[in-house]
């Protein structure tokens, strides 16, 4: 309007006006692009890395959005054309995020799934990571076509427990995600097998502490099992027991040697067997270490 040709940009009021008379031309606010990350020592220079550490599958982790079928945004109720349609976005979402094997667990339901067995089962938070980590590279190798979510997600739950020597047998296992036994302990082969993870056994020790806490067992009667189990993991008639059923019935024993009984429902109800294989387990181990297995003071 002055004729002149002078346009000042003022970064702290975010306006463009002119020099002359101060005719305001812009009011909108100027972003400036932001400084290329500098390179340091050990890095190659590309600002790759840059910020905290987010684990794979963190809850901050490219969070989704939820599409409800009764209202919109704005809290406002929607018609029934709109609900079918919010209906069919919303599964072709789950549809596509089930498909998305190399991306994170959150939007899946094998995240919750796993979160929910996991408060079930007591189970630290490093163990619900590291299933979340073994389901991811299970399904992207295409172990779990074919076969459920709870057993997939029991599978997976009872490796991360071995890895980190977790005292959690296969039952308890399938019955916190809601699976039969034999179908989490056939998903649990497959995920032995494929996986480039080594799964370890669970030690008969762990079962030991677990068990010996929750009957209230003094340390002698602790100390007796040990020794028992060492001489029960040299017989080789005793090899093929599973270790939660060997480690109960030598606790049976133990205490009635050491004139701490506890029934054998407890026990039973304790390490999770039923009262006849506690009883044929223990007239096994009875059989083959009588000598160690005679009461004290006879």
């Amino acid at each position: 309007m002055c004729g002149g040709a002078r346009r000042i940009a003022d970064p702290t009021g975010f306006e463009i006006h002119c020099a002359d008379c101060g005719l305001v031309f812009e009011e909108s606010e100027i972003v400036a692009p932001p400084p290329l990350p500098s390179s340091t020592e050990g890095s190659d220079g590309s600002g790759r890395g840059i910020g905290p550490f987010v684990a794979p599958g963190g809850s901050k982790r490219s969070l989704g959005s939820m599409l409800t079928l009764n209202r919109d945004g704005q809290g406002r109720p929607l018609n029934w054309h709109r609900r079918y349609e919010f209906q069919h976005l919303r599964r072709v979402m789950q549809r596509q995020t089930a498909r998305a094997v190399e991306g994170p667990l959150e939007r899946s339901q094998a995240r919750s799934a796993i979160a929910q067995c996991g408060e079930r089962l007591s189970l630290p938070p490093v163990v619900l990571a590291e299933a979340e980590r073994i389901y991811r590279d299970a399904k992207v190798r295409g172990l779990f076509r074919g076969r459920s979510l709870p057993s997939s997600v029991g599978a997976t739950i009872y490796a991360a427990c071995r890895r980190y020597t977790i005292p959690r047998t296969l039952g308890e296992v399938a019955k916190g995600v809601g699976a039969r036994r034999s179908e989490v302990g056939r998903a649990f082969k497959v995920v032995q097998r494929g996986v480039e993870t080594t799964i370890p056994s669970v030690g008969t020790r762990a079962f030991l502490a677990r068990y010996a806490e929750e009957l209230a067992l003094s340390p002698s009667v602790r100390s007796t099992v040990e020794g028992m189990l060492d001489e029960a993991n040299q017989n080789p008639e005793l090899s093929g027991l599973s270790p939660h059923g060997l480690v109960a019935a030598l606790i049976y024993l133990a205490a009635e040697k050491n004139g701490e009984r506890r029934s054998r429902a407890q026990v039973a109800r304790v390490s999770a067997v039923t009262e006849v294989t506690l009883r044929s387990t223990s007239r096994l181990v009875e059989r083959l270490m009588g000598r160690s297995l005679a009461p004290r003071g006879k």
